[in-house]
């Protein structure tokens, strides 16, 4: 089993930051951990779920553009714990954001390929 459970979301104004954090727990997760990746990933209103930042156990990571220079993803693999730094927000950024857990290597941003899911937190960015 996998169990992830994000939290750090809330409202701010357009240029503000988020902290989002993710804790990972499970005998699966403890079995892959080393050997899987971790992703963040956006359902905005009115569109699926789409790919923010993948990290995997190798410290490979890749962003979407919309985020790069503004969005940091980090694991503390002690803590078994996922991160998500979201600076100069902007409305577009609204949403429910997830974190997700994948059992190999590579960092994807394709939500298909991940098997494991948290329930979101939600973040709102007014203009």
């Amino acid at each position: 089993q996998v169990h992830l459970v994000e939290s750090g979301g809330g409202s701010v104004q357009a240029g503000g930051s988020l902290r989002l954090t993710c804790v990972a727990s499970g005998d699966t997760y403890r079995d892959y951990s080393y050997r899987g990746a971790m992703g963040w990933f956006r359902r905005a209103p009115r569109t699926g779920r789409e790919g923010i930042a993948s990290i995997d156990s190798d410290g490979r990571i890749l962003y979407t553009d919309p985020v790069k220079g503004r969005f940091t993803i980090s694991q503390d693999n002690a803590k078994n714990t996922l991160y998500l730094q979201m600076n100069n927000l902007k409305p577009e950024d609204t949403g429910d954001y997830y974190c997700a857990f994948k059992k190999y290597l590579m960092p994807i941003l394709d939500p298909s390929n991940y098997n494991y899911w948290g329930q979101g937190t939600q973040v709102t960015v007014s203009s």
